[in-house]
């Protein structure tokens, strides 16, 4: 049975959560790659377009199409999240509490604070499914798979795949 999750996410519920559980995952995310965290991790807190307290960051460069002034996501696989482990000490101490990628990160990091959601590579349009709209894009200047979408999501399927608790599937 999937657990049903709304962003943001609380210390509740991801303390509640172990990896092998599977979530639908509804309201707002935000993609970043490693442009994107560099340039989070270099600004101070109050000049971030999102509030990053109970955040889910998607590892994603999305394909979109744009449509007048307004965007759709056409497809929107995971990128590989280990070369974010450099960043990702960083990300959760501002209060992040998910993240979604492929291949995993560092345990250690989320133990007590954040969840690492897998979504399996090379779905990206079942992906696309899920996001009912872009609510915004910053950082276009980045590239468009480097700048931070603004996504809204509902019944997004994920697998935890590192819990809150040091539980891993990749062990």
């Amino acid at each position: 049975m999937a657990v049903k999750l709304e962003t943001p996410l609380g210390e509740e519920d991801v303390l509640k959560l172990r990896a092998g559980d599977i979530v639908l995952l509804s309201g707002t995310i935000y993609t970043a790659r490693d442009s994107a965290h560099r340039r989070i991790l270099s600004l101070p807190r109050e000049e971030l377009p999102f509030e990053p307290e109970g955040a889910v960051i998607y590892h994603c460069g999305p394909v979109v199409r744009k449509r007048g002034e307004s965007y759709k996501v056409v497809s929107a696989g995971p990128t590989t999240s280990a070369r974010m482990n450099l960043y990702l000490e960083g990300i959760l101490g501002l209060g992040v509490r998910g993240i979604i990628g492929k291949g995993g990160m560092e345990v250690g990091p989320f133990k007590g604070r954040a969840v690492y959601f897998a979504f399996t590579g090379g779905a990206g349009s079942l992906a696309a499914r899920s996001i009912k709209r872009v609510k915004a894009v910053h950082w276009l200047d980045l590239g468009i798979p480097e700048a931070l979408w603004v996504l809204e999501v509902e019944d997004f399927p994920l697998i935890v795949a590192i819990d809150a608790h040091g539980g891993s599937l990749y062990r």
